[in-house]
């Protein structure tokens, strides 16, 4: 039986922290009073990292992330109420990009923090797919027109109430508003019969648009590209991903040309309180 924790018992403190932030309850006393797995606790651990996460003194390591390997919280660090919410109403979706790729290092450091974004049972489904060739972009971006003009031709009512006509007209005069000549493209995917893709990926991409004015970048979902993704074939091709995978989500990024001032206003709050 594989153990899935283990404890420094010269560092546990006994308060069972761990037993009782186990989300799937899997932790119980051992005879000694330390903390233990359950029997057949190897075959049902999501591998979620809670039972270190919580330990205050580093006493477990957990069979995938010794103690030693997670990074310790800094207190300097922590976000006041009034931080967080000015930065999360201040997010805006950048349309206007500077003729200018995003580092690499940038681009990584972005996925690597989305990596954190909560997913059902820890599946983490998330795979990336990151376009950096800028002419690689338009040419994708082509691609989705293409299929707008086929919509336009066969379902008229659903390209009206898209604005696929204004769309095409714009790209036919050099103006991209598919993809808003974005330098990079990042393109969330997984399994096809992945039920947890879709609100994970999602999720991840949030992170990553969160995340990104911090690195002085700028991001916008990239929504007409996405509804091409799931029905246009050539489009399907042109990202050739591996067998079985599906697109989950798209994001425009790039260094934004356009800074904002002012938080603008939002509907009233709807609210059924019980």
């Amino acid at each position: 039986m594989e153990n899935i924790i283990l404890i420094d018992k010269q560092k546990c403190l006994k308060d069972y922290a761990c037993i009782k932030d186990c989300p799937i309850g899997l932790l119980e006393k051992d005879p000694e009073g330390y903390p233990g797995p359950i029997k057949g606790a190897e075959t049902f651990c999501v591998d979620c990292g809670h039972c270190v996460a919580v330990c205050p003194e580093g006493a477990l390591d957990q069979r995938k992330m010794p103690d030693a390997e997670c990074r310790l919280l800094e207190k300097h660090l922590d976000l006041t109420a009034d931080k967080v919410e000015q930065w999360l109403r201040s997010r805006r979706s950048i349309r206007q990009y500077k003729d200018k790729p995003v580092e690499s290092e940038k681009i990584r450091r972005l996925l690597e923090t989305a990596a954190y974004a909560p997913s059902g049972h820890n599946a983490q489904p998330a795979r990336w797919l990151v376009i950096q060739d800028k002419p690689e972009v338009q040419r994708l971006a082509g691609l989705v027109v293409d299929w707008m003009q086929q919509v336009i031709k066969t379902q008229p009512e659903l390209a009206k109430s898209l604005l696929l006509d204004s769309v095409v007209a714009a790209w036919e005069q050099g103006k991209d508003r598919v993809l808003r000549n974005a330098p990079h493209l990042i393109i969330g995917y997984a399994p096809k019969d992945e039920r947890r893709a879709p609100a994970a990926i999602v999720t991840a991409i949030a992170y990553i648009e969160l995340a990104a004015p911090a690195l002085g970048l700028g991001t916008c979902w990239a929504g007409y590209f996405f509804g091409a993704c799931q029905l246009y074939d050539p489009l399907q091709k042109a990202l050739a991903l591996p067998e079985g995978q599906a697109v989950y989500g798209a994001l425009m990024l790039g260094y934004p040309k356009v800074k904002y001032h002012r938080i603008p206003l939002r509907k009233p709050l709807d609210v059924i309180w019980r």
